[in-house]
């Protein structure tokens, strides 16, 4: 069988599994119909002028056999104020939804279940333009009359595809936990290429970041998108619908993409769940790589995932930076969360020694100098049994060997100077509250709650 055979018979084998079916469909229909009559019931009470429209991709016929997520969005008049579009929203949200609850993203909106369905209600505003947004929310709709009117039973097809392969390799959604693909861009790129297999052979073999898109031909040009991946939005010239994307994730697609081409194969769009690790498996690991990780577990933050997962990344980077600026030499970080949230660094050094070298301006630089050498004289001189060696000369500067401020990373980890590196707002906040610090084989702690991460940190792939 040829590479050609072998690539049509996995897709087509996919396809079988992620294409809805015909009572699935049926079922989709019915309920979005019932919603949306519910949605224009509710408006006909309103004082307002206002429709109710099905948007993603449900209304696009692009959705994954199996998922159960309808979108249903209310437009109002763009001259609403913002209170009213609100109430109203709600108003109709609960009508929708007799159990709904609330929830809030740029405003609040009705969530619940509806004959097995998962169910948004959405206020929005109804405006001539995507360019005349006034909030994220009101760019949907164009983005669902843009694909609709170009996405035909086949390209729906190769777009679940692509879906399902993004999923499968860990790179599907745009929230800001995953930093991945988003739906519309999936669909963006499969309108872009004309097919499945036409973005993974372009990915594999030509994407060369920056990688530009601009389907509309809008002249973009001159936008200054520092981005991997540029997409420029159809509907809305000033907006990349790639902006999300993380470089790592955009050479995910291109290192899987390859993958598919060179031995195509169901796993890479069904792959097999993480075994979690137990706490023998991590210590087995933390001895056999000889290294130090130290982890700083507190309560995670009551806050929604694309608030925390900016905020934990922030914070890690904060630690990351300090321990490799005192001397530690951390070789990975990661960031876990559930109803704890973790900080987890392996660092390469476990203990320094007890003084470190600390350099001065040049002799010659004479106010400087002469302050840095007073300073570090009158140290040496007052403090008995000091551990300050110098001031002394290094070729043309003044040099001290001075006392450490921790030894160990462990040390810094648990005093006060953790609260001056850079830490999410949030994140500080729940530390003040108090933390945990694990060192070494402790981390095997960890397992209960995070044994998949701590698998997939000790066995990383692209």
């Amino acid at each position: 069988m040829t590479g050609d055979e072998e690539f049509d018979e996995v897709t087509a084998a996919v396809r079988e599994r992620v294409d809805p079916d015909e009572e699935e469909r049926e079922r989709m229909r019915e309920a979005a119909a019932a919603l949306r009559e519910r949605a224009e019931t509710a408006i006909a009470h309103l004082p307002v002028d206002a429709d109710a429209i099905q948007v993603g991709s449900t209304a696009r016929g692009t959705w994954i056999g199996g998922d159960r997520d309808i979108d249903l969005f209310v437009r109002f008049p763009a001259e609403l104020e913002r209170e009213k579009l609100e109430s109203y929203g709600l108003t109709v949200g609960h009508a929708v939804l007799s159990e709904g609850r609330e929830e809030y993203a740029e405003h609040p909106y009705v969530t619940g279940e509806y004959e097995g369905f998962d169910v948004d209600c959405v206020p929005c505003y109804r405006l001539e333009s995507a360019t005349e947004i006034q909030s994220a929310v009101d760019r949907t709709p164009f983005h669902t009359e843009y694909l609709e009117s170009r996405l035909d039973d086949d390209l729906a097809g190769e777009v679940r595809l692509f879906k399902q392969f993004l999923k499968g390799i860990g790179v599907y959604g745009s929230d800001l936990r995953t930093r991945g693909f988003s739906g519309y861009l999936t669909e963006l790129l499969v309108l872009e290429y004309g097919s499945f297999r036409a973005v993974v052979e372009a990915a594999a073999d030509n994407w060369h970041p920056p990688v530009r898109f601009d389907p509309e031909d809008h002249g973009s040009d001159d936008l200054a998108f520092d981005d991997p991946l540029v997409v420029i939005d159809p509907t809305d010239p000033e907006r990349n619908v790639a902006a999300v994307c993380s470089a790592e994730n955009v050479a995910g697609l291109q290192h899987h993409a390859r993958e598919l081409l060179a031995d195509p194969r169901e796993a890479l769009f069904f792959p097999e769940p993480t075994e979690p690790l137990d706490a023998a498996g991590v210590r087995d690991h933390v001895e056999t790589r000889g290294t130090t990780p130290v982890a700083l577990r507190f309560d995670a933050p009551d806050v929604v995932e694309d608030q925390l997962y900016p905020q934990l990344r922030k914070s890690l980077a904060g630690v990351q930076d300090e321990l490799d600026r005192r001397g530690f030499d951390p070789l990975r970080a990661a960031a876990f969360a559930d109803d704890d949230a973790v900080l987890f660094a392996e660092l390469a050094v476990a203990e320094r020694p007890v003084v470190e070298r600390h350099e001065g301006p040049p002799v010659h630089v004479r106010e400087h100098a002469e302050g840095f050498y007073e300073k570090y004289a009158d140290e040496s001189r007052d403090a008995d049994g000091s551990t300050t060696y110098g001031p002394f000369l290094d070729g043309d500067r003044y040099v001290v060997e001075r006392e450490r401020e921790f030894r160990t990373a462990e040390a810094f980890i648990d005093s006060d100077a953790i609260f001056d590196v850079a830490l999410g707002v949030h994140v500080e906040s729940a530390l003040e509250d108090g933390y945990d610090v694990l060192v070494g084989a402790d981390v095997a702690e960890l397992a209960a709650e995070f044994g998949s991460e701590l698998a997939d940190y000790f066995d990383p792939r692209p």
